[in-house]
């Protein structure tokens, strides 16, 4: 029997920090859509949920330097991106596992505190 990849999914949760190419469609109206990067914010301790609360990443562009909502993330083979991203904290989601596609890596405990802030800025939390 192979074990195709949604079962190996099922068999290694997402971790805070990582990494992982998400499906996001079907998406609705403004919504980030196709499958891309994100990085996954929410604590391990709700890992028997089946969901995870993921940051979408997009391609850097220069206009994104006076926007407090998206996080430049340089690529480097720690995260194993293929282009420096931008974690845009707006388009917060709850996925489902069944979303998850591929690992790539992780991001640095100061990347991961820099989103944090960002989700706070986007949410009014003081």
């Amino acid at each position: 029997m192979t074990i195709n990849s949604a079962t190996q999914r099922s068999r290694l949760p997402p971790v805070r920090g990582e990494v992982w190419r998400i499906e996001f469609d079907p998406t609705r109206g403004d919504e980030i859509r196709k499958s891309r990067p994100a990085v996954v914010v929410s604590s391990d301790a709700f890992t028997p949920l089946k969901t995870k609360l993921v940051v979408p990443l997009t391609s850097w562009q220069a206009k994104f330097d006076d926007s407090q909502w998206m996080v430049r993330i340089n690529a480097d083979p720690g995260n194993g991106l293929e282009r420096d991203s931008a974690a845009d904290a707006l388009q917060l989601r709850c996925v489902s596992y069944d979303r998850f596609v591929s690992r790539l890596g992780t991001v640095s405990a100061s990347v991961l505190d820099e989103i944090a802030a960002a989700i706070a800025i986007v949410v009014e939390f003081q």
